[in-house]
């Protein structure tokens, strides 16, 4: 799959610069299946056309709706226009750039803990996979930029992105948010490398989960490598739709 990728890829640049037109309806489609995606994996139940109500008609949603599920769209359409800026100013990932990434995704909800590494230890729920200590986060964090400095220019950037998810959802850095976090920094690493906004569909979410697993437990990342592919591919097919 990663030659066709990569053709499509070729096809995609030689088409650069896009048409105003068509980069905004792209932002737009992209916002709204994006941060429906990731947060319904993570247990909201705001549906996709109510998450395109708040974004772009700015209403919010009643019917048992809580202000949570508000925040959390509101708050990932600012991160993704964060990371869009990180990619447009070629800033690379650090430890800043996470923790502000992170403090966007919870600010309002969970101020105390936003942008901050976790302090206690955690269990994720429906996992197998225990996180390291909280005293260590910091030194893992660093080794994982790192290991994201060393591998960027020598490995392909799609496995380069699912390696680095994987490897941050490892570590499980922050208290809440580690999930949308990483599907965020994983975008921002393809945009880096001129790959289109990738996004895992709800209806992938258990073949996702257990590939995480797998990777987790067993260092087996195959699987997961592979549903990253099928989104880039999804991605440039629709950019490919959208700019032909």
């Amino acid at each position: 799959m990663i030659k066709e990728i990569d053709e499509k890829k070729k096809i995609l640049d030689s088409k650069r610069p896009f048409n105003d037109t068509c980069v905004k309806n792209l932002k737009q489609y992209f916002d709204v299946e994006f941060t429906y995606n990731s947060n319904a994996i993570e247990g909201n139940t705001l549906t996709i056309t109510e998450t395109k109500v708040i974004l772009e008609d700015g209403i919010t949603i009643g019917k048992g709706k809580t202000l949570k599920e508000h925040l959390e769209v509101i708050n990932h359409k600012e991160a993704i226009d964060y990371i869009e800026d990180i990619v447009n100013k070629n800033i690379d990932i650090n430890q800043n750039v996470i923790k502000n990434l992170h403090y966007i995704i919870l600010k309002s909800i969970n101020n105390e803990n936003a942008g901050k590494y976790r302090n206690v230890n955690v269990l994720i729920s429906g996992s197998n996979h225990r996180p390291p200590e909280h005293f260590l986060v910091p030194q893992q964090m660093e080794e994982l930029i790192t290991w994201y400095a060393k591998n960027k220019n020598k490995i392909h950037p799609i496995e380069l992105a699912a390696e680095f998810h994987h490897k941050f959802t490892f570590i499980h850095p922050f208290i809440d948010g580690n999930g949308r976090c990483g599907r965020l920094l994983m975008n921002l690493i393809l945009m880096r490398n001129g790959y289109p906004m990738t996004v895992i569909r709800m209806e992938d979410r258990n073949e996702y989960m257990a590939a995480l697993e797998k990777a987790s437990m067993k260092n087996k990342l195959d699987d997961f490598i592979k549903i990253i592919e099928e989104a880039v591919n999804r991605s440039l097919d629709m950019y490919l739709y959208i700019i032909s």
